[in-house]
């Protein structure tokens, strides 16, 4: 029986060859195609005061965070659950005399109190980028075309465009079809589950035309202008469908103009990235605004991917020939070889050998020779 010492907490687990390896190739092809844009690397710390973390969670769930007592300060720390409100604050601080538009990029690992059943990691891997200082449709637009180039870089193809309007229902209980604060959750409860009857049960059936603006972007959208007979939301619609535009051809398109789940604090427009073969989302983004020190605040929009699942599925993997060096081999000409890009193993002893180390040539005098 195994010690239970030797056991790790639920959603968490080590990684192992080549998926490690594969982590940090498939990390390194995404941030390189960030930088490749201008976006610059931050790399914010894994914990801070909670009351400071928490401040800048404002819609995304508080219950979700790690906590511990610093020993030094004896202050309540969290551990981050999501490196967004980090990006924001360093922003809003460290940055906030940089010129704008800002571009930051990050990459590092973040801890969830509990496990999803799509998601079982309790630590995850979340790359992503911050352009600070504009919402608009221009800014929007080149965020998601970034996002996308990420994942075909990582050798991700059938994409998927998802977009939602985060407040839509805020401003329409705002308006034309006025809702309490109890409503609203109730109202965006049903529209979750695209229950038509719960919505006529709670008087609420002047959004049922919501469900079926769902689906296929081109028609959904058709769907939701006819809905917006008085042209409230005409500006959102007419940003979402300019977006839509600059990448259409590109990927998929779908709009699910009332999805919340991942967007809480976003306001104007928000999309989610799907992939074929792959179960749930690769990653989310969308418009936000940033507390800024003296009370303000900044628009900014972004996105972030979560790929551990495609790191699981093999991405970022690579076929890497190995070299096996006899014991009393030629150094100089090892060493030349692995400057050209060969991997070599040494053996250590006689009774070391070649295949079960793992190599698939061996070393012959200066030239590797395959097994």
């Amino acid at each position: 029986m195994r010690k239970r010492s030797n056991l790790l907490p639920e959603g968490f687990h080590d990684a192992l060859p080549p998926y490690a390896e594969a982590a940090s190739r498939l990390e390194r092809d995404v941030l390189d195609t960030l930088a490749s844009h201008g976006y610059a690397r931050v790399a914010p710390p894994l914990a801070e005061y909670e009351d400071g973390l928490t401040e800048r969670m404002r819609g995304a769930a508080r219950s979700d965070l790690m906590r511990f007592v610093d020993p030094i300060s004896q202050r309540t720390l969290a551990l981050r659950p999501d490196m967004t409100m980090q990006v924001g604050r360093i922003a809003a601080t460290s940055m906030a005399d940089r010129p704008r538009p800002l571009r930051l990029s990050y990459s590092g690992q973040v801890l969830k109190l509990r496990s999803g059943q799509l998601q079982p990691e309790r630590s995850r891997l979340q790359i992503g980028a911050e352009l600070i200082g504009s919402d608009s449709v221009i800014a929007a637009s080149e965020i998601v075309s970034v996002a996308i180039e990420a994942l075909v870089r990582a050798g991700v193809s059938g994409i998927t465009v998802d977009f939602t309007m985060p407040d839509l229902i805020d401003i329409l209980a705002a308006g034309p079809l006025p809702l309490n604060q109890a409503q609203i959750a109730e109202v965006r409860g049903e529209l979750d589950m695209k229950d038509a009857g719960g919505l006529n049960a709670m008087g609420a059936s002047g959004y049922m035309p919501l469900i079926e603006a769902t689906g296929p972007f081109d028609e959904a959208m058709a769907k939701l202008r006819t809905f917006d007979g008085d042209g409230l939301l005409a500006s959102r619609l007419d940003g979402v469908a300019r977006i839509a535009e600059s990448i259409k051809g590109k990927v998929d398109l779908t709009l699910d103009p009332t999805e919340r789940h991942g967007f809480e604090y976003q306001n104007w427009f928000g999309f989610t990235l799907y992939a074929e073969s792959f179960i749930g989302a690769l990653g989310r983004g969308g418009s936000y605004e940033i507390a800024r020190t003296d009370g303000s605040t900044e628009a900014a929009v972004g996105f972030s991917l979560y790929p551990n699942p495609l790191i699981q599925a093999g991405f970022g993997a690579q076929s890497t020939d190995q070299l096996f060096l006899p014991l009393g081999h030629d150094q100089d000409a090892a060493t030349k070889l692995r400057a050209s890009g060969w991997r070599t193993v040494a053996a250590l002893s006689e009774q070391d050998q070649a295949r079960p180390l793992g190599c698939t040539h061996i070393l012959n005098g200066d030239q590797p020779e395959p097994l």
